[in-house]
């Protein structure tokens, strides 16, 4: 019976919390530090932004059980072991760097090779490719120091804006975008 008395008041309590005794047309409108600030936004699901194939793709997961290869995979640099040809070129994340010959923001690519304004990573493993994105291992080496980086590459803009977003251990956590880079006259 002691035990009768306790339950009744914390089930109306309860109740009372859930919002008890509102027409379905009512709302309550949080308070203080619960407070919702955008109180207009739709409920359930946001429509779809319009987004371009590669940049639904750029949230990749790498697998932390996967260390970095100790040497490159066989035929890195052929075939579908190699960085796309869409991707390959010029890139700058400040485009007044293009027209420099060692600009500060300038990021060159070829079959398997990032060469950075002080560093170069060789590509060692392919993870994810298609013709217009690559995620991959790289080794880099610069200004004394070596370091292994995962990376996703992919094209944006119709091919005018590269994405870049870096994974792992002292990892830029931004996503980068850089601008292509006119291809000299011949």
């Amino acid at each position: 019976m002691t035990m009768m008395r306790w339950i009744l008041p914390a089930t109306a309590l309860t109740l009372a919390a859930c919002g008890g005794g509102q027409s379905d047309g009512e709302q309550n409108a949080p308070v203080g530090e619960d407070a919702v600030p955008d109180m207009a936004a739709p409920i359930g699901n946001p429509p779809a932004e319009k987004t371009e194939p590669s940049d639904a793709d750029l949230g990749y997961v790498v697998d932390p059980s996967m260390p970095p290869p100790a040497t490159a995979e066989p035929g890195i640099g052929a075939g579908d072991k190699m960085i796309p040809a869409p991707i390959r070129g010029s890139w700058a994340l400040d485009a007044a760097d293009c027209t420099k010959e060692k600009g500060v923001t300038l990021l060159s690519i070829d079959a398997a090779t990032l060469r950075f304004y002080e560093s170069a990573g060789e590509l060692m493993r392919v993870r994810d490719r298609n013709a217009s994105r690559i995620v991959a291992d790289f080794r880099f080496s610069g200004e004394g120091e070596n370091w292994n980086r995962v990376m996703l590459l992919g094209l944006a803009d119709g091919g005018k804006t590269l994405v870049r977003r870096d994974y792992g251990e002292g990892a830029e956590p931004a996503l980068l975008r850089y601008t292509r880079c006119a291809a000299p006259a011949a």
